[in-house]
């Protein structure tokens, strides 16, 4: 909503992100004072402990169960006191009018009910207070005491501030709103409570007022009778401070664990974060080392062993920057490898170009130098041209679809090609042999097998002489292993010493005839194609039984589709 209304604050917010470079997010993270993801796992393990603190705090409804306890209890009181005033405090036998005699019931009240410390009001049939417990002496009479004197006023014990603190919280979080407020009257009457009244027509009642102190004034009122008659009405009354009590020592008790358990929390949420925050900080941080770095090579820290996500993020990023620094060395490499190679035809064409410019050179000399100039730009269109493949190489391979390739029907065409065109230029007869039983489906591409075997075969091509035979043969190894493919020919062979630097780029040893035909790439590409799709070339001579070298051959395994 706030986007659609301010569009130019959104935009304004994305010109900002983007002008920031990578030094300037380096520095505001490592400007940051704090950990944000600390700080999240702080606060998702420190809310469910605060619930539980509020939870410890607000205990409605514990108080309800508490309140319909002592109000059951009262009740229960009553019919005990009821049930002896009816007994003893009644004047009248089974078969005359029976009525409460005020003064024995006033006496037994204050014996029954004083010391359970609860205040007790008998009601008359007729509604008429009889006696109350709080302003009777222990004779029964009312008791009359002076007030002390106004400069010595009777002050209550000290509160702990924690039990101030914690009735204040009850009061606040209480529900006693819904109660009716209590007055205290000078001559109270019947009509002023509906559970006396309810009493007096044989039926127990309770309720709940709230006092001007925030307390709560808990009644139980029960009928006096005898032989089935309602002589009057006995109303017990009680405060809540023994359920109050109760509360603030729950709540006590719920506020130490969970003041225990947001400790144990917090000192285990800082440790968690500790182990996922602190090494993912190294982790940038030696990322921001390799991106700066210009001579030296930083390393990654070897996070392996803690044998989780981080640890498994930590052995990827090394992989990673294994390949990086790897192919960074190649590029290096590649690159130098390509200034050397183009830097010769290009010394070559100058130097015939000079020389051809000469207005004293004969004529056939200067035909002879603009020959080699045609034949220095056709080998330099060539290298340019695979020096372009092989740089596309690596990511067309990565791109490129993998697929099951016919090898019989791949090679069988390739022979077909090759038989009439090395006939024609060579006179060399290629043949093809299969070793193999069917089906001959390989996994990879058959572009680049096709590509392989073409490389292969005109390298055999340029060695192999006159009236010489080229043999193809396609064999597979045991237990359904991948196929082997090789290429014999029957020229002078490999030297021992350059049958693995063959495959390195730009190499190239070949006779007077061929120079400048080759760039040095294809087998290295051979090599690179085949170890991309999980196989493998290399080169061998071929000796006879006094150690004759016969030729050489190449043999390129190719997986097995599956």
């Amino acid at each position: 909503m706030l986007r659609r209304l301010l569009p130019r604050f959104r935009r304004k917010v994305r010109a900002v992100t983007r002008r920031e470079t990578p030094s300037m997010l380096r520095r505001r993270r490592h400007s940051r004072r704090h950990s944000p993801l600390t700080r999240r796992i702080l606060l998702l393990n420190i809310v469910p402990v605060a619930l539980l603190a509020l939870g410890a705090v607000y205990l409605s409804d514990y108080e309800d169960e508490l309140i319909d306890a002592e109000l059951a209890s009262l009740l229960v009181q009553g019919e005990m006191v009821a049930a002896g005033i009816g007994e003893v405090a009644v004047i009248g036998g089974e078969t005359t009018v029976n009525r409460l005699d005020a003064e024995a019931a006033r006496q037994l009240l204050t014996r029954l009910v004083r010391p359970t410390g609860v205040r007790a009001r008998l009601f008359s049939e007729a509604g008429e207070l009889l006696g109350d417990s709080a302003v009777l002496s222990e004779t029964g009479r009312i008791h009359v005491s002076p007030l002390p004197p106004p400069e010595e006023p009777v002050e209550p014990p000290p509160q702990r501030w924690a039990d101030r603190i914690g009735d204040w919280l009850g009061r606040q979080l209480s529900r006693s709103d819904r109660f009716p407020e209590y007055v205290e009257r000078p001559a109270p009457t019947l009509r002023d409570f509906p559970e006396a009244a309810s009493a007096l027509r044989g039926f127990n009642a309770s309720a709940v007022r709230i006092m001007a102190d925030g307390r709560l004034l808990l009644s139980a009122a029960v009928p006096v009778q005898r032989y089935k008659q309602v002589l009057g009405a006995l109303m017990l009354t009680r405060d809540n401070r023994a359920i109050a009590a109760s509360l603030r020592e729950v709540r006590y008790d719920m506020l130490t664990i969970a003041v225990a358990a947001l400790g144990i929390t917090v000192l285990l949420s800082l440790y968690l974060a500790g182990t996922i925050t602190q090494p993912i900080v190294r982790l940038a941080r030696a990322a921001d080392e390799i991106r700066l770095a210009r001579e030296s090579r930083p390393e990654i820290p070897d996070l392996g062993k803690r044998g989780d996500e981080i640890g498994d993020l930590n052995d990827a990023l090394r992989s990673m920057t294994e390949a990086l620094w790897l192919r960074i060395n190649t590029i290096e490499s590649f690159a130098a490898d390509v200034a050397h190679e183009l830097k010769n035809p290009l010394t070559s064409l100058r130097s015939a170009i000079e020389v051809a410019a000469r207005p004293t050179l004969e004529p056939e000399q200067r035909a002879r130098l603009m020959a080699i100039v045609v034949q220095d730009i056709e080998r330099l269109n060539r290298l340019i041209s695979d020096i372009s493949d092989a740089s596309r190489l690596d990511a067309e391979l990565m791109r490129g679809e993998v697929k099951t390739v016919d090898l019989k029907s791949l090679l069988g065409d390739m022979v077909k090609h090759y038989g009439v065109i090395a006939a024609q230029k060579a006179g060399v007869e290629v043949e093809l042999r299969l070793s193999a039983n069917p089906p001959y489906l390989a996994h990879g591409h058959d572009g680049r097998y096709g590509q392989v075997f073409r490389n292969v075969i005109d390298n055999a091509l340029s060695f192999s002489p006159h009236g010489s035979r080229l043999l193809v043969e396609l064999s597979r190894e045991p237990r359904n292993g991948p196929f082997v493919v090789t290429i014999d020919d029957e020229g002078p062979g490999i030297p021992e010493d350059n049958l693995e630097s063959i495959f390195q780029r730009f190499y190239s040893e070949r006779p007077s005839e061929h120079f400048g035909q080759h760039s040095g790439l294809g087998l290295s590409i051979c090599r690179q194609i085949m170890e991309t799709y999980g196989g493998s070339i290399s080169a061998t001579n071929r000796r006879a039984a006094d150690g004759r070298v016969l030729g050489a051959r190449f043999t390129v395994h190719v997986p097995a589709a599956a």
